[in-house]
């Protein structure tokens, strides 16, 4: 038994990036084939009539990384602590006696026996990384682009970030069992947003209520890709409605094709939360798939990454996920055990400092890094595989819907399977081998249905009953013949 620690993470958990337009239409994107190249990056297309489920492809002598993207990491604008205070530890806890869901829905005590991660480094860009015990060593500090001298992306004052790097990488909890999904990887610590900073603005630029802004992500993914990640994970959304393709957009759009087919990195990012204010709006419940209520970027650009969708304790679709034609895949977002940001031990809740409530951990934010711990299992038992050969092989191997098409607009290709991505023979991997079309499976993504033993208990019941009532009936009429036959005056013929 174990006390989980609950600590004050505000609304960390739903954090979006600040933007100034949001993003044009969401993800089916073409292949990214651009070359890098010296001449200036493109303005963006205009909007034209492309579904808003696809991102317009990048245009022809789009740098790669794009202009602005390689340097020191840095904040764009003089952030200052707001009024929240930062996380920290609280000593009242609850016992927890099991596992969690994650941990034993994906089978990962089984997994880490054919990789665990060693030597795979795994960049989280977020709120930043706190150095947690069992995290240990193995976390790098890679860079700020929220405070200057604080950490240098090893101080996360909202908490989120350590919370995310646990999911992905922390060493095995004896008391619980607890592990991360790859508990011997590396951790590259990059701190691009906090709701615990402000911008007051000035004269030129508007102020901001939160640190984060779409350019300084598309930096962090350069920065994270030039440190030499082989994992980056995104448990951050920025969503809105349609609108017209920004500078920022192409911007992104570029760092995250730098960082695949230029530096071989798997990317990894969150579907998108529904909520008011700190996330999606509305729900893509529309059945054209081309047209679209809410945007979710970088989900959009699901050539190049993989968003990921929420799969909750019963093996449903997590109601707070955002749906999309870009959802490549699922992971447990529900019912998360990870790393107390601020103390030494385990945290199964968040507690809001505004009315002290507590809250399960829960959000697409936390099925992300199931999925970017798994890819660096597979990166290490599969080195010779490139970026986009795991990101096929971890589709390719998940649980997929049992519907007819093996996919679907809520979890993608289905929730992620360590073991079978471990193991599984993909014959496109072979040289000069042309990937297909995934082929469907009709597996199911719910758990398995536990054996019931009672109907088969009371039908074997109800046949003893009957086989009792039959001999009963022979002896009865046995027992009345042979008296029949005893009756004195009757006669014998014959």
């Amino acid at each position: 038994m174990s006390t989980f620690k609950r600590v004050a993470a505000g609304s960390a958990a739903a954090l979006m990036l600040l933007t100034g337009p949001l993003s044009a239409g969401p993800v089916s994107a073409q292949p990214s084939s651009a070359p890098p190249s010296s001449a200036p990056p493109s303005s963006p297309p205009a909007k034209s009539a492309r579904p808003d489920s696809q991102p317009p492809p990048l245009p022809a002598g789009t740098t790669l990384p794009p202009a602005g993207t390689v340097g020191t990491p840095a904040p764009d604008v003089d952030y200052v602590r707001n009024n929240k205070g930062c996380i920290e530890p609280n000593k009242q806890g609850t016992t927890v006696n099991t596992r969690p869901y994650g941990q034993l829905r994906l089978n990962l005590e089984q997994a880490h026996r054919f990789a665990t991660g060693k030597g795979i480094k795994v960049a989280v860009i977020d709120t930043g990384v706190n150095k947690h015990p069992r995290l240990a060593d193995r976390v790098t500090a890679g860079g700020d682009y929220v405070g200057k001298n604080d950490g240098n992306g090893t101080n996360d004052c909202d908490g989120h970030g350590t919370e995310v790097a646990g999911v992905i990488a922390a060493a095995e909890d004896s008391e619980t069992d607890f592990v991360g999904a790859a508990p011997e990887s590396n951790i590259l610590a990059i701190r691009q947003t906090s709701d615990r900073f402000e911008f007051k603005g000035n004269a030129t630029q508007e102020a901001r209520q939160t640190a984060g802004k779409i350019k300084t992500l598309a930096q962090a993914i350069v920065t994270a890709a030039n440190a030499d990640a082989r994992v980056i994970n995104i448990s951050l959304t920025n969503c809105g409605t349609p609108k017209a393709f920004s500078a920022d957009d192409l911007t992104l759009q570029a760092a995250i094709k730098y960082a695949v087919d230029v530096k071989n990195v798997v990317i990894v990012t969150a579907a998108g939360n529904l909520s008011e204010g700190q996330g999606c709006s509305a729900q893509n419940d529309n059945p054209d798939p081309n047209n679209v209520k809410v945007v979710a970027s970088p989900p959009w650009f699901a050539d190049d990454v993989l968003s990921v969708a929420s799969i909750n304790e019963s093996g449903g679709v997590s109601d707070f996920s955002v749906w999309g034609p870009w959802v490549s895949i699922a992971g447990p977002g529900e019912g998360i055990v990870t790393l107390d940001p601020r103390g030494t031990g385990l945290t199964n809740a968040n507690l809001n400092p505004e009315n002290g409530a507590l809250a399960p951990i829960r959000g697409t934010s936390f099925a992300s890094p199931y999925v970017a711990g798994v890819a660096a299992l597979v990166r290490e038992r599969f080195p010779d595989l490139n970026a986009r050969q795991v990101m096929y092989r971890l589709k390719a191997t998940a649980q997929h819907p049992g519907n007819a098409t093996g996919r679907d607009n809520k979890v993608g290709h289905g929730m992620v399977n360590p073991v079978s991505a471990l193991t599984a023979v993909i014959p496109s991997e072979k040289a000069g081998a042309t990937p297909p079309k995934i082929t469907p499976l009709t597996t199911q993504v719910n758990p398995p249905v536990q054996k019931n033993w009672k109907p088969m208990v009371v039908a074997l019941a109800g046949t003893g009953i009957g086989v009792s009532m039959l001999l009963l009936t022979l002896f009865v009429m046995h027992t009345v013949n042979r008296n029949r036959g005893r009756r004195p005056g009757v006669a014998r013929t014959g």
